[in-house]
């Protein structure tokens, strides 16, 4: 049995405080007064174009002064004061943004390593593998973590809209599908019946509930067949049933869940290879992490049974969802970018207007660095090589699940700081806790599986 270590589980505390303290900076610095953000402009535009600040500051009147008597009698100057007010809310708004965002996006990509690992584990089973029943316990121990993360990514994007005014999903403001209001959208308005708050909250808990469910049953059956009779496979035959019927309803909701969670934060734009692509990321996440919780395992000379051509199979694994990844990545980029539709074309022209360098570089980091490091299989077989390897693609990713979200929701005005950080350090500490405990409950080696002797001898 595993022992979750005293250094360790001090670690994942230390890193919950220290994120969490992080988390609370963040909101209580996001909150910025309208003559505050007014100074902020003028001062980033005295920066930019010389004396622009100067002119800037002084054409449009302080907060104060927006009822001024000039402003009711002068039309052009009463407009010029609108767009301004208008602008220097829209950036104050923006700003309380970030620390919200920064939480949901480190919520959302721990969840979907969870998943991801869960979606994976059933495969093994459907596919009836021979090679990977040694690293179960460490599969099950990671997919602790899905009811607890999806709660919590659900939790933050509810707690948004009533404590944040609606700061990740904007189609939230009931006002956009009231005709008679000056925020009504259209074209929100008309996916009304799908994108509303109840029907969001309700399809939320049902993928949550569906998974949590394949969670429990399939761990629940993988212990019961190490406590079988030597010949009774039932408890097996019952899960490869169970992950057979999971997987049909993972791909269902698992697209529903990224075009809820992700895609909705523009509700103008949408993608059909929207949910293919979360997958992706998820999945070569959620292998990655595989690996690296094997492999720190194996150091502690706690998976004896684990030999390199388990790790071999893990980077392969990291090596060709990679590849799929950046298939998904150019088919999606390309056809919008070459097609040049406005209403499509924009999701991309934000992103290299404003996040040309995360943008570009998690390309790098998720396509031509698993490419040049993992592409050699002598490579794949050296731990440190690996981990390398995994902590640049975990980085490619979590920039991924950032890039996703936060060109909707704060504009511009992103940067990777303490907020980000926090909430990064908050819900790492937190998924090392959930996981590691989850490993303390049951044996290391699931010796009851039939094709345990196989993956134990499993070597080429």
């Amino acid at each position: 049995m595993y022992t979750f270590s005293k250094k360790l589980k001090t670690v994942s505390i230390a890193l919950m405080i220290i994120g969490a303290l992080g988390v609370v900076y963040g909101f209580m610095t996001s909150h910025k007064s309208f003559d505050e953000v007014e100074t902020m402009l003028a001062e980033e535009a005295s920066h930019h174009g010389g004396g622009h600040g100067e002119d800037v500051a002084h054409a449009a009147p302080s907060h104060d002064e927006h009822t001024s008597e000039d402003a009711h009698t002068e039309g052009g100057h009463a407009d010029t004061v609108d767009e301004h007010t208008k602008h220097v809310e829209h950036v104050q708004h923006q700003i309380a943004n970030r620390p919200w965002s920064a939480v949901y996006v480190a919520a959302f990509f721990f969840f979907m390593i969870a998943l991801g690992v869960l979606a994976f584990y059933a495969i093994q089973f459907a596919a009836q593998a021979g090679w990977s029943p040694v690293l179960f316990r460490v599969m099950e121990g990671i997919t602790a973590y899905v009811l607890p993360g999806a709660l919590i990514v659900l939790a933050i994007a509810v707690a948004s809209h009533f404590l944040g005014h609606n700061s990740i999903f904007v189609w939230m403001n009931e006002n956009m599908t009231n005709p008679e209001h000056q925020d009504y959208d259209k074209l929100v308005a008309g996916k009304s019946s799908f994108l509303n708050l109840p029907w969001f909250i309700i399809r939320g808990l049902i993928f949550i509930a569906g998974w949590s469910l394949y969670r429990h049953f399939a761990r629940k059956f993988s212990i019961a067949q190490d406590n079988a009779d030597v010949n009774d496979n039932s408890n097996f035959k019952k899960s490869f049933r169970i992950a057979a019927g999971f997987l049909v309803f993972y791909i269902y909701t698992e697209s529903m869940m990224s075009w809820d969670w992700i895609m909705s934060v523009d509700p103008h734009w949408f993608s059909t290879l929207f949910g293919w692509y979360v997958f992706a990321s998820m999945f070569v996440s959620g292998i990655t992490v595989i690996a690296l919780i094997t492999m720190y395992l194996k150091s502690k000379d706690l998976l004896p049974f684990v030999n390199d051509s388990h790790l071999h199979d893990l980077a392969k694994f990291m090596f060709a969802i990679s590849i799929f990844w950046t298939y998904l990545w150019f088919s999606q980029f390309m056809l919008i970018w070459y097609s040049n539709i406005p209403e499509e074309v924009t999701y991309f022209v934000t992103r290299f207007a404003d996040y040309k360098l995360p943008f570009l570089g998690m390309v790098v980091m998720n396509f031509v660095f698993p490419l040049l490091v993992l592409m050699n299989s002598d490579y794949k077989r050296i731990p440190w090589f690996v981990v390398m390897a995994g902590i640049v693609i975990l980085c490619g990713h979590y920039i991924d699940v950032f890039n996703m979200i936060m060109p909707a929701t704060v504009g511009d005005r992103w940067f990777i700081g303490i907020p980000e950080i926090g909430a990064i350090m908050l819900f790492a500490g937190l998924f090392i806790f959930i996981v590691f405990t989850a490993l303390t409950k049951a044996p290391l080696l699931a010796k009851g599986n039939p094709f345990i002797k196989e993956s134990e001898h499993f070597h080429y």
